[in-house]
Formats: structure tokens, sequence, C-alpha cells
């Protein structure tokens, strides 16, 4: 009868903890962005240049060139790559009830991939390439997310049921087989392209600016915004997929949905950012311990969190070798 008695009690305890999260994390969040803005090997402060501002003149070429073209889509990027990778982390280990489910796990990381490993040894000969540009790894790193995404749904959908442990084991075999056909494609690679596809793997927000931040953007915000929406849905799953179906839940439109979410915010994240693993995995773990299991709250902290750490990293990436970078990842 005690423990009857102290149970709502913890649950509203647990509410309310994660209420102060999302206060606390949102301040963390934006003190990241700040310091991400403000801080890097070049010495341009953002402080005199808001004074600068704030007294009417204008910056100058070396302070706008810093502060606006590559820090602050820098910041940008990191938030939403930092988020997506959160989000995506806690939908997998609520759709699969496994904790150590991560993106990666559905092999669209690996299709992600195979599809920039494409564009760096193959652009040269591709009829499109020169007309694509820049965009050429992006767009083939996010096009082999779908494509991973695609087979992987196809395999293990039968009778218009999707079995979660057979897309584990299909998204196994299919990480597997994307990785010898890029390990073939690496052997084919000359060192140029090697260094190239080194750096890509190992991750990094480097290459960051305004038009891949309007490219990506917003098809990470959307997935990450939807992804927030199955919360109810998630937290009915962990019960049994017989229990959330007699609480009303269409199951397999959940795991269609939640699929999808994750493939299109993993593969615009992997596509901007290259390969960077621990957000996925470590975010949602960390949160659970925090404030428990409930979607409810664990979703949107998993955004904050994911967001702040990526951006974390990313500041101790810039200084710690500076004035070169270490690839975050």
């Amino acid at each position: 009868m005690v423990a009857l008695a102290q149970a709502p009690a913890s649950q509203m305890d647990r509410h309310t903890l994660a209420r102060w999260a999302h206060l606390g994390l949102g301040l963390t969040l934006a003190a990241t962005c700040v310091a991400s803005l403000a801080i890097g090997p070049s010495g341009t402060s953002l402080w005199e240049a808001l004074l600068r501002l704030a007294q009417g003149q204008d910056l100058d070429q070396i302070e706008a060139l810093v502060l606006w073209d590559i820090r602050a889509p820098r910041t940008v990027m990191g938030v939403c790559v930092g988020a997506a990778l959160a989000v995506s982390g806690a939908i997998m280990q609520g759709l699969f009830r496994n904790p150590l489910a991560d993106p990666g796990i559905l092999g669209v990381s690996a299709g992600a991939s195979l599809g920039a490993i494409v564009a760096i040894v193959l652009g040269g000969v591709l009829p499109f390439a020169a007309w694509l540009g820049a965009a050429l790894l992006p767009l083939f790193a996010f096009f082999g997310a779908w494509i991973s995404m695609l087979v992987l749904y196809r395999v293990a959908t039968r009778a218009g049921r999707t079995s979660v442990a057979t897309m584990l084991l299909a998204g196994i075999v299919l990480g597997a087989l994307t990785g010898a056909v890029s390990g073939l494609l690496v052997f084919r690679a000359d060192d140029l392209q090697l260094r190239e596809l080194t750096f890509w793997q190992l991750g990094s927000l480097s290459g960051a600016s305004w038009d891949k931040v309007m490219i990506a953007g917003p098809v990470i915000l959307g997935a990450s915004v939807l992804g927030i929406t199955l919360a109810n849905g998630l937290n009915a799953l962990a019960l049994g997929e017989a229990s959330a179906h007699h609480m009303g839940i269409h199951v397999q439109r959940l795991k269609l949905s939640a699929i999808l979410i994750v493939s299109a915010a993993t593969g615009a994240a992997v596509a901007v950012s290259g390969g960077i693993g621990f957000i996925g995995i470590v975010v949602p773990h960390i949160l659970r311990l925090a404030i428990g299991p409930d979607h409810r709250g664990l979703l949107i902290n998993a955004a904050l969190l994911g967001a702040a750490l990526l951006l974390g990293a990313d500041i101790v990436a810039r200084l710690v070798v500076a004035p070169a970078e270490l690839p975050i990842g």
C-alpha cells in the first residue's frame, strides 16, 4: 500500500524533472551556441563585433567572413545534426525496445557512407558531377541512405506487416554488404581520394555553409519535429506490440513512420557532417538515467542535449590542435 501511494508522487517527480530538464538543457544549448559563435582559432571576437554593430559601425571584411560565413552556419548545422542524431537514437531504442540500438542499426549510415564514397571516387567520371559541384557528395550520401532504407523496409515487410526482428537482422546484413562495396571502391581510390574519404568518415562540421544548411536543415527539422510526435506510440510499444494495438496504436503505421523519420533525419545529418556515431546512442541513455523512459519528455530533451553535446565537441575539435582541426568523430 505504501508503494502504491508513493508511485504517483514518483511519477509526478519524473514529469517535473523532465520539464526542468527542458529549461536547463535549453539554457545550456543557448550558452553553447554563443560559445560556438565566440570561440575559434581565428581570434575574431563576437563581443567586439556586437559592440561595433550596436554603435552603428560596420564589421570589417574578415569579421563578417568569420562570424557570418564560417561560425554561424557551423553552429546552426551543429544544432541540426546533433538534434537529429539524438532524436533518431531515442526513436530507434524505443522502436526496437533495445538500449543498444542507434541510428546506424538500420544500415542507413552505411548507405549514406557508400553514397559519399561513390561521389568521391567516381564523381570525376559522372556527367552531371560538374553541374552539381559541392552538392554532389551530400546528395549522393542522402540518396544512399534512402535507398538503403527502402531495401530494408522491403525485406522486413511481409503481408503488410513489418517485423522488427527481421529489420534488425536485415540492417546488420545491409551494413555488411554496403561496407563490402565501399571497401571495393576505397581499394580503387587514389591517395587524394583516400584522404578525403578518411576525413569524411571521421565526421566534421568544417564544411558547413549556408547552402548546406538550407538543403539539409528543413529535412532535419521536419523529421525531428515529426519524430517527437511519436512519443505516445513509443510509450505504448514499450509494453509490447499486442498491448500497443489494444491501446489504439496503429503499430504498423508507427513502425513505418519511425523508419521514414529516422532515415530522413539520419541521412540528411550524415550527408552534411559525415560519420558521427556517439550522439545517437549516448544521449538517450544519459536522459533515461536522469528523467526516466517516458518519450514525451525524452525526445524533446534528446534534441536539446544532442545539439548541445555536438556543439561542445565541435568547439573542442576546433581548439585542441589549433590552428588545425580535429575530426569530431
